[in-house]
């Protein structure tokens, strides 16, 4: 029997939204992960500047090395991980913020931004409004924290993520440098995913009651 009355899409939408939520949550532990660790080599690096450029370009080729098909090491990337690190020197705000953020939204602001109050505005805005990389970066050219920044309101980021369906999730969800971080951890995420949704699918379920149960499983029985 097919079902297609309104009852059973809401049920189908709200399981696809789990879907989503989980995935982004799955992605987004992994992508805070990846930023700390970037933030980390970047420091390292800064401190280290006695050795000079060839510093920098030993790192790129021997990480290359070890790791042939990792893409988020190369020269310029590196000097990127030291201007981040140079910028943000609060760990609070790199965990409450920058952290929440993908590296490549990371990066619009690395290349814009010499600040760390204002480099914290813009990642604050770009998780509550949940802009994408884009957006972010037509923000910085317009000079939005020059204009709005003084006298605004208490940002209320630390509350509020952004919906799976905003562009900084989706784009997060696409990110090529999250999914080059896990290649050595493959399984682990979709297990994580897997996990998820068997907990929310069984709780959806269980709110529906067990005459739902019993008529999905009468049915599945009369079509074979």
């Amino acid at each position: 029997m097919l079902m297609n009355n309104n009852e059973y899409f809401e049920i189908l939408n709200n399981i696809k939204k789990q879907i989503l939520d989980a995935q982004y949550r799955a992605v987004l532990g992994v992508n805070q992960e990846q930023i700390m660790l970037f933030w980390n080599i970047g420091k390292t690096i800064s401190a280290n500047v006695k050795y000079g450029n060839k510093f920098v370009e030993n790192l790129a080729r021997d990480i290359k090395a070890d790791f042939p098909t990792a893409k988020g090491y190369s020269v310029r990337n590196l000097n990127y991980m030291k201007k981040f690190a140079e910028i943000i020197t609060d760990e609070q705000i790199l965990q409450s913020v920058a952290a929440k953020l993908s590296w490549t939204h990371n990066t619009a602001l690395i290349i814009k931004v010499k600040e760390q109050n204002v480099y914290k505005w813009y990642a604050e805005q770009t998780i509550e409004n949940g802009w994408s990389v884009s957006t972010l970066e037509d923000r910085l050219e317009m000079k939005t924290y020059e204009r709005q920044a003084i006298g605004e309101k208490a940002t209320n980021y630390e509350r509020i993520l952004p919906e799976p369906q905003s562009k900084l999730a989706l784009e997060t969800l696409k990110s090529p440098f999250v999914f080059d971080f896990i290649e050595k951890r493959e399984g682990i995420i979709e297990r994580e995913i897997e996990n998820e949704l068997v907990a929310n699918i069984a709780k959806t379920l269980l709110e529906l009651g067990t005459g739902f149960a019993k008529q999905e499983i009468n049915s599945r029985q009369n079509m074979r």
